[in-house]
């Protein structure tokens, strides 16, 4: 009997390792809050969201398409000045903030300057995850998150 316990053992460990899931199991698992488009002033708007990622794998935001503008590019802020990205990352287990001064999201050429009330539809794309739709209400122009108005 002896004999049978040494790979009786050795399969039930194999297995408990199995049922635990290697890294490529690994995925993201998205989910976009706190999204919103300050009411525009000219042909150009700014949007603001945060991107959490519950997932074990970073995933990255590769780029933002909308019906409302001719096209949505995303910027980071560095020091004083900001600049255009082609991917931002969104860590495992934490999240990727756009905030006034900060990450941002920037719409050009409107086809028409939404209203305070209005939503505005964008579409989110990741490298590795699936498109996420946002309906981005339209606040106003001075509205801050921090005190809500």
């Amino acid at each position: 009997m002896r004999h049978l316990a040494v790979p009786a053992t050795v399969i039930a460990g194999a297995l408990a390792l199995t049922a635990c899931g290697g890294s490529g199991d690994a995925k993201a698992d998205l989910s976009v809050s706190s999204s919103y488009m300050p009411q525009p002033v000219s042909d150009m708007a700014a949007g603001f969201l945060t991107i959490a990622n519950k997932g074990g794998a970073k995933d990255e935001l590769t780029s933002v398409t909308s019906d409302a503008a001719g096209s949505v590019t995303v910027h980071r802020t560095v020091g004083q000045s900001m600049e255009e990205v082609k991917s931002l990352d969104v860590p495992a287990h934490g999240r990727l903030v756009f905030k006034s001064g900060g990450n941002h999201l920037m719409f050009e050429n409107l086809k028409r300057k939404p209203k305070q009330g209005e939503k505005v539809t964008v579409e989110l794309h990741f490298a590795d995850s699936g498109p996420i739709k946002v309906e981005m209400p339209v606040k106003s122009a001075t509205y801050n998150p921090a005190n809500g108005h």
